[in-house]
């Protein structure tokens, strides 16, 4: 890396690292950043990072002063007036905006700001509210507005030709290119608007149009051209809507994204209206952002609700009300924030320190440096590996350019890596980054190349925001975005790069028994037929009778037996009197001319706890449930519960019928009536794990079962238990074989001088462990019997970083591994997977009750691939 360092500082070491400030930025990440050590965070777009040396002042400052609610004239009513007063000023000096021209509105943030504008602008069915297509959903909500009052809106691209601009060097329309987009207008709102007594009320002759655009798109990092603030309000750009230009023109910059580095210039750029969000500067305080309104706008601002502080006087028991003088007064309902504003100082402190400007060259620094590394990556076959939105190739070295870098990545064979696997990957290596369409839906389908029809088939699909559905018919649905704050350094730059290197860049990979795998692909093929069928024997029994808690092994145990499933009966019916095997395009599979109800071991996973707000808990957000041990006494009939953090043991009968039987419980996305137990057994729990919880036992499912088959002709994957709650196949099994070349990965990976890992079989939490096969086998089975008992391969369990928590002298220690290791060579299309789910077939028809099979230690397993 002191290599790659060298080459960089010679190239950006004059930008790079904040050269003329008092600390450089190695120095301030190592003092005022110690909780990154091991971090890297690259979602400065998200959320900028509070420094602890800010967060410090902002409580030395708290605990050292009186604020009191300023609507009062007691002297901490002053202080705090006093402090909001100079805030405002450092606001608008931020802008350079003069105080004598703009005023500062506070409020909960740029959304709300934006949100202000929109209820108050003063819009007329002859007005536009034109915005470009890369804006945030917070700018396309005043639509809303305009729409409901009967105007017009409108959404524009707009081109800039930076080539006439270095050759004329200074802004004109010409510069510009605007692509207009479909009118939008509500008829029947304008009439309900605009009609009374059966006529159309009167048109004002001033109308008013706004404009708005952001300073730097959220999405991509395009930066826009400031000059189409002068350009918009004079009318002078080619494209605006020729019947609107006889109105006046106002314009609005979303600068919650562009402020951070580059706020824009009011006394320059002298816009109407200017949103802003604080945590996106200096990280705190969250929930503050500002207004900045021009006089001439703010008078045309028309507020109806009035509150606490924004009246003079008003009378309760008749239609009387005096508002205030002061527009900030008119504007900021009720008691601002006003211990969140006297903490703006702090953290304007940091970025005067710095500078702006400087902090623009030290983030585009970092970036031009990675967006060209990621344009060079290959494929072993050439083939581009990373699609960069928004930036040109030509402009890799401009230093203008935005600290955001927003991508897609391909494979060697061109279809794409989901951005979801892209998260999941960097998260296990403490990378932070964001991905989505970042609530940007005109830039994201833009870049993404998405229709209209792409755009609503997929949410017909079931994607929606935030969701895993990141690729649909061969399509991503979002991007991955990295962006570069001032905190950020060279080594969270390399570090990205070469976790992009190490885990998407094709290359071949050697296995252990000498095979080659081909990198982010697994190898399903079978070769079944052309090696001797191992003895494969059962080899350990495990029951985990509450979920995420502690297991306990047998040497034999009981499969839970049940009745015929509805759905089964309904569509054997349809079979038999239509004659048809194919119900909703899937093929129903009857391997037996019974019902098959799929179940599991009896007692598995049929208690969980729920935190005090209706959450599931489980060891990812509550690692003290691995401290939970449980055994079950069939003999007895009862459940045993220990802790370490209490003295007495839990008994629970199997067989008590409970009377406190709840309405339902959602576990993830599955409706189960519960039993629940009284307070005595919750109070037990509570202490076990530090918090207060409610346990309770699965009475029932509200889910139907699925008997369709999907890909490879495994059984869809929502086939649910009846009786405990599963979070997909009732049973996993693990193979010793598997783990074995796992950890002979492991210590390969580990021989770095790094603390070496090994892990068993138990790490995974399996119900059923076996040996005697070879590595990975089990990835082909399709049917399995032991015993008498038949099961169904759901296929690989999809693994998550639970696996990387293990207990150490009574604590538990998260690690990356093994999930890290295992995304290196058990990775397809996004699932880490290791193990497979398998369900149970107890062979009963109709009401008919068959006899309770058992699993036993040291029973042969047969499968198939069949």
């Amino acid at each position: 890396m002191e290599q790659s360092r060298e080459e960089f500082l010679e190239q950006f070491g004059g930008d790079y690292g904040y050269p003329g400030a008092p600390r450089g930025v190695d120095q301030m990440r190592v003092a005022d950043f110690q909780r990154l050590q091991g971090t890297v965070y690259l979602d400065h777009a998200g959320a900028a990072l509070y420094s602890e040396q800010q967060m410090a002042d902002v409580v030395k400052d708290l605990t050292s002063n009186v604020y009191g609610n300023p609507h009062s004239q007691s002297d901490s009513s002053m202080a705090v007036t006093d402090q909001v007063t100079a805030a405002r000023h450092q606001v608008l000096k931020y802008f350079n905006a003069s105080p004598r021209d703009y005023k500062c509105i506070f409020t909960s943030g740029a959304t709300a700001a934006l949100k202000l504008v929109g209820e108050c602008f003063p819009w007329s069915r002859e007005s536009c509210y034109m915005y470009t297509m890369e804006n945030h959903n917070s700018v396309l909500g005043i639509r809303e507005y305009a729409l409901s009052k009967g105007a017009t809106a409108l959404a524009v691209d707009i081109e800039e030709d930076k080539g006439l601009e270095k050759k004329h060097g200074s802004p004109s329309s010409d510069l510009f290119k605007i692509s207009r987009h479909s009118n939008q207008r509500r008829g029947g709102d304008v009439l309900s608007q605009n009609c009374q007594n059966g006529s159309l009320s009167a048109v004002s002759e001033n109308n008013w149009n706004l404009f708005a655009f952001p300073s730097e798109c959220n999405f991509s990092g395009q930066k826009f051209n400031l000059n189409l603030v002068k350009l918009i309000k004079e009318g002078n750009l080619v494209g605006l809507p020729s019947q609107q230009q006889q109105g006046q023109w106002m314009v609005l910059i979303d600068a919650a994204k562009g402020c951070a580095t580059e706020p824009p210039n009011l006394d320059v750029y002298p816009a109407d209206f200017v949103v802003c969000s604080f945590y996106k500067i200096f990280g705190y305080p969250t929930g503050l952002g500002a207004l900045i309104v021009k006089n001439e706008a703010a008078s045309l601002l028309n507020k109806t609700y009035f509150s606490g502080g924004t009246v003079a006087a008003s009378i309760a028991d008749i239609d009387f009300v005096q508002k205030r003088k002061s527009i900030e007064q008119v504007l900021e309902d009720g008691t601002i924030s006003f211990l969140s504003i006297a903490s703006l100082q702090h953290g304007f402190k940091i970025i005067e320190m710095l500078t702006t400007s400087a902090i623009a060259l030290h983030t585009s620094s970092l970036a031009t440096y990675v967006r060209k590394k990621m344009l060079y990556m290959k494929h072993r076959n050439k083939k581009n590996v990373c699609i960069i939105y928004g930036q040109e190739a030509s402009k890799v070295a401009d230093l203008k350019t935005s600290p955001t870098i927003t991508f897609n990545l391909k494979r060697e064979d061109g279809t794409w890596f989901g951005y979801r696997e892209v998260e999941k990957l960097a998260s296990l290596s403490g990378i932070h980054l964001r991905t989505g369409c970042f609530c940007n839906p005109g830039a994201c389908a833009k870049y993404l190349g998405l229709s209209h029809s792409d755009l609503v088939s997929n949410f017909e699909a079931g994607h929606v925001c935030w969701d895993d559905n990141d690729v649909i018919k061969g399509k991503p649905t979002g991007a991955v975005r990295i962006s570069f704050g001032y905190i950020s350094t060279y080594q969270d730059a390399e570090e990205f790069l070469k976790f992009l290197q190490s885990s998407f860049v094709s290359k071949p990979i050697a296995s252990s028994n000498g095979h080659t795998l081909s990198m982010n692909t697994l190898n399903l093929v079978d070769n079944q037929s052309q090696q001797v069928v191992p003895d494969v024997r059962l080899k350990s029994i495990i029951i985990y009778p509450v979920k995420s808690c502690q297991g306990f092994s047998v040497q034999s145990w009981p499969l839970a037996a049940g009745g015929m499933c509805a759905f089964y009966i309904m569509a054997y019916s349809f079979i038999c009197i239509f004659g048809y095997s194919d119900v909703g395009g899937h093929k129903l599979t009857f391997y037996k001319p019974c019902c098959l109800l799929y179940l599991g071991l009896k007692y598995d996973r049929e208690w969980l706890l729920q935190g005090s707000g209706g959450e599931i808990l489980t060891q990812k957000k509550v690692p003290e449930l691995a401290s939970i041990r449980t055994l079950i006494n069939l003999e007895l009939g009862k459940l045993f519960v220990e802790s370490p953090k209490r003295k007495d043991k839990l008994q629970i009968s199997l067989l008590e019928n409970l009377t406190h039987l709840t309405a339902e419980v959602d576990v993830y996305g599955q409706r189960y009536e519960v039993e629940s137990y009284d307070e005595n057994v919750n109070t037990w729990f509570s202490e076990a794990i530090g918090r207060h919880c409610t346990f309770m036992r699965c009475s029932s499912s509200k889910k139907s079962l699925c008997t369709s088959t999907g890909q490879n002709g495994r059984l869809c994957r929502d086939t649910r238990s009846k009786l405990s709650f599963v979070n997909e196949g009732q049973l996993l099994l693990i193979s010793e074989e598997s783990v074995s070349d796992l950890n002979s990965r492991l210590s390969s990976s580990n021989g770095n001088g790094k603390q070496h890992v090994l892990v068993d079989a138990m790490r995974f939490r399996p119900n059923i462990v076996i040996s005697g096969s070879t590595p990975y086998r089990e990835d082909n089975w399709k049917r399995l019997h032991i015993g008498d008992a038949y099961f169904t391969s759901m296929g690989g369990c999809n693994r998550c970083q639970m696996i990387n928590l293990h207990q150490n002298a009574g604590q538990v220690i998260k690690s990356k591994e093994p999930l890290a290791t295992l995304a290196s060579y058990r990775r397809e299309k996004g699932k880490i997977l290791f193990g497979v789910l398998l369900n149970y077939e107890d062979g009963s028809s109709g009401e008919e009750t068959v006899a309770e099979r058992w699993l036993q230690v040291g029973q042969e397993v047969h499968t198939s691939t069949e």
